[in-house]
């Protein structure tokens, strides 16, 4: 079953936290300039979604340049952006565990050494959105999404993908590899989707990287630990990180609980390339995709 069947009441949810998501992506774009710190860049993002009345559904991933994905800043993250730094703006939001995932690139400073980049997953986003249709398979929007990033001369990362959402469950099962070849599915009518490209020019494949400051819970804590069970009360099983704990309680219980969290490494491209981003949360509907997380849409 698809969200639409399994839980009809949470669409018009998915739908707003999409917008928070996507208003939260362009402030964090906006708030990339040279001497800005990816800290306090993390924070407004986090911020803004919550103000907005919805929940981060995983820290602001703020990687940048060679970073392809899973970083976000530590309490005492002491870097600033400088000029010509690709950062990837990754935001997650979600209203009662409808989660909207969506990114884009900037160019700090507008230098555009890396203008390619940033139009090669612009174009590569948007071609494999058209190519979204139900009952259609999974490997047009791939053949799409490698065309596009071919086209501009540079390679897309064969290891990451895009994903199916559910509700709580930010990877739900079903991959949307960023080339062709990979999968045999097909999308169904009313899945909840993640397209979402990456391009290089690099080699086109990633390594695992120093930890990102991201964990999340693989299963519920033992129940006798009351700090942890409201610490997974409030994230379950999405992912977090300790700049969010509200106590020095809650650190100390995340501290005891390592060895059982799931840590997310930063992902880094093989050859030392650029890594640009781009990324929408798409409902499938009965014709072609609709598009969630776009700035304004109800």
């Amino acid at each position: 079953m698809t969200p639409a069947t399994k839980y009809p009441d949470h669409l018009e949810r998915w739908r707003e936290a999409a917008r928070i998501a996507a208003e939260a992506r362009e402030l964090g774009v906006r708030l990339a300039v040279p001497g800005a710190s990816r800290r306090r860049i993390a924070e407004a993002i986090e911020g803004h979604i919550r103000d907005a009345g919805a929940a981060p559904a995983f820290p602001a991933n703020l990687s940048r340049n060679a970073e392809a994905a899973h970083y976000t800043p530590d309490d005492e993250d002491p870097s600033a952006l400088a000029e010509g730094d690709l950062l990837k703006v990754d935001v997650g939001a979600h209203i009662d565990g409808a989660v909207a995932d969506t990114a884009d690139t900037v160019e700090v400073g507008g230098p555009r050494r890396h203008a390619h980049l940033v139009r090669a997953v612009h174009d590569a986003v948007a071609a494999g959105i058209a190519a979204v249709r139900p009952g259609g398979p999974v490997d047009d929007v791939s053949r799409a999404i490698a065309s596009a990033i071919r086209a501009r001369g540079l390679k897309p990362v064969v290891d990451l993908t895009g994903h199916t959402i559910e509700r709580y469950v930010l990877h739900a099962g079903k991959s949307i590899p960023n080339v062709p070849g990979a999968t045999n599915a097909v999308f169904v009518e009313g899945e909840i989707v993640a397209i979402e490209p990456f391009a290089t020019n690099g080699v086109g494949r990633i390594d695992n990287g120093p930890f990102g400051h991201i964990v999340r819970f693989r299963r519920p804590p033992p129940s006798g630990d009351p700090v942890l069970s409201e610490l997974f009360d409030r994230f379950r099983t999405l992912p977090f990180t300790a700049r969010w704990a509200r106590s020095d309680a809650e650190r100390a219980a995340l501290e005891r609980a390592r060895r059982t969290l799931q840590t997310y490494p930063m992902f880094v491209e093989r050859a030392g390339g650029l890594v640009a981003q781009a990324e929408h949360t798409i409902l499938v509907g009965p014709d072609r995709a609709e598009v969630l997380s776009v700035v304004g849409a109800r």
